[in-house]
């Protein structure tokens, strides 16, 4: 798979070989699905709680009497049935939203995501991509000048200098390539991904 190399100006100055193994697999619209879902849920926390009909404060009295009223009998006023009452099956904070997700699976997951990207044009290789201070603004006009308002860059070494220049950039995420997970490549328009990492993505997913 040849994809566009890139210049500091963001014009496609020649063509890179990337592994086909990586950047062009079929894409598998069920598992890209299963992966990027897996990956939201397991990033959840299960803090939330409610409380059933034994822990809302309430009076065990006998609302109104049982027969005569033309009401349906009524125990007390903390049933489910009631408005304020207890849930009947509520939530707890050790509630586990994990999914589980084979190796494999995430492997081919990631690969077809890769694949589509390259595919649809949203990928791209640079050389490498440095600042030379921790500057928000320095790495804001770099991008500006390659045409980028929305990306995610891979980089196989991310310094100091690019690590803190990025962090404030609403739109921009570095990370190296053992920290790229689905959602960030799906959800970014541009995907920029240097040389070294290429290798790197290679043996994570080939």
């Amino acid at each position: 798979m040849q994809l566009e190399l890139l210049n500091d100006q963001g014009q496609a100055t020649s063509k890179f070989d990337a592994p086909d193994t990586v950047f062009a697999r079929d894409y598998n619209e069920a598992l890209v699905h299963q992966v990027v879902v897996a990956f939201q849920a397991n990033a959840r926390q299960g803090t939330r709680a409610q409380k059933d009909r034994g822990e809302v404060a309430h009076t065990t009295k006998k609302p109104f009497r049982q027969k005569g009223t033309g009401r349906a009998r009524a125990g007390m006023t903390s049933s489910p049935l009631w408005r304020g009452g207890g849930r009947i099956f509520p939530n707890r904070p050790d509630e586990n939203f994990s999914q589980k997700v084979n190796k494999k699976m995430y492997r081919a997951g990631m690969a077809s995501i890769l694949s589509q990207l390259a595919r649809d044009g949203r990928l791209a290789v640079v050389d490498s991509i440095s600042i030379d201070a921790p500057k928000t603004k320095l790495l804001a006009a770099k991008l500006k000048a390659m045409g980028l308002d929305s990306v995610l860059v891979i980089a196989d070494q991310i310094d100091d200098n690019l690590a803190l220049a990025s962090r404030n950039l609403a739109n921009v995420l570095v990370v190296e390539p053992r920290y790229a997970d689905p959602l960030s490549l799906v959800f970014y328009k541009k995907v920029l991904v240097t040389k070294g990492a290429i290798e790197q993505l290679k043996e994570m997913f080939a």
